[in-house]
């Protein structure tokens, strides 16, 4: 689940700042809004918080059991980037969801579509298998089966069992927010971000709480709270995606200061 190891400063031209990780301070607040079609009183977002993250890959390994995605293609990489200060600083790395999401804009046929609530889906049926938007995304967020997945999935039953159908053969794939985990929860009077069964399986199994999940209309939500506290950065912000996934940059002083090992 763990990619090679990335320069930090690789990664920060990914984050389109000049500074180093550990004193950016982009506020998130304030980013315009495409609002999709329809409407929903919630805007789903993810927060990874670095200064937390150990790298561990619980989150991919939940990920893969209940999307039941092939181990050599997760819809959750973890990237290794370089130590600060002799620590190790890791990034968890799922689909963006963006707001101006190139992948929804250069499909042909429509199978990828914004939800009322922001979140980016896959229509599996009316997928044709060019695979643009795999080609448009500039996170490699998508993955494509080139042939029907029959094998076996190794994270079951130890990281979760499978909650959704496995895709065919000839279509592209990604991370969907767990969406059938946040409509389950919601219909269930469960909020996500809260309630573990209606949250993410990446963000239910971080057993350090470097990811959190919830509604960008609730300032009382994790992530809302999150991201009035601490500055962020979303990755490529000269593109204009507006992601909905938010990075607290590593922390460490302030962590050791408040007793956070």
């Amino acid at each position: 689940m763990m990619d090679s190891k990335v320069g930090r400063r690789d990664f920060i031209k990914l984050a389109a700042v000049g500074t180093a990780v550990s004193t950016i301070t982009i506020a998130a607040k304030g980013n315009p809004i495409t609002e999709a079609p329809g409407s929903s009183p919630y805007r789903w977002a993810m927060v990874i918080d670095q200064a937390k993250c150990v790298g561990c890959g619980e989150c991919s390994l939940a990920c893969q059991a209940h999307n039941d995605t092939r181990e050599d293609a997760p819809w959750n990489r973890m990237i290794e980037l370089e130590p600060i200060n002799g620590e190790a600083v890791y990034a968890p790395v799922p689909c963006m969801h963006c707001e101006n999401a190139p992948c929804v804009d250069i499909c042909p046929v429509g199978a990828t579509f914004h939800r009322p609530d922001g979140i980016v889906m896959m229509d599996y049926d009316k997928c044709i298998g060019c695979r643009y938007c795999q080609l448009a995304c500039p996170y490699g967020a998508r993955t494509f089966n080139w042939d029907t997945y029959t094998g076996e999935n190794t994270a079951v039953p130890e990281w979760g069992e499978p909650e959704v159908a496995r895709r065919p053969r000839g279509v592209a794939e990604k991370c969907t927010f767990c969406f059938h985990r946040i409509d389950r929860g919601l219909a269930e009077g469960l909020m996500p971000g809260v309630d573990r069964q209606a949250t993410p399986a990446c963000v239910a199994a971080c057993p350090v709480g470097a990811r959190l999940f919830g509604d960008l209309n609730d300032p009382n939500s994790p992530v809302s709270e999150a991201l009035a506290k601490y500055p962020a950065v979303q990755l490529r912000q000269d593109l204009g995606t507006n992601p909905r996934v938010y990075y607290l940059p590593a922390r460490r002083e302030e962590l050791l200061e408040e007793g956070v090992s």
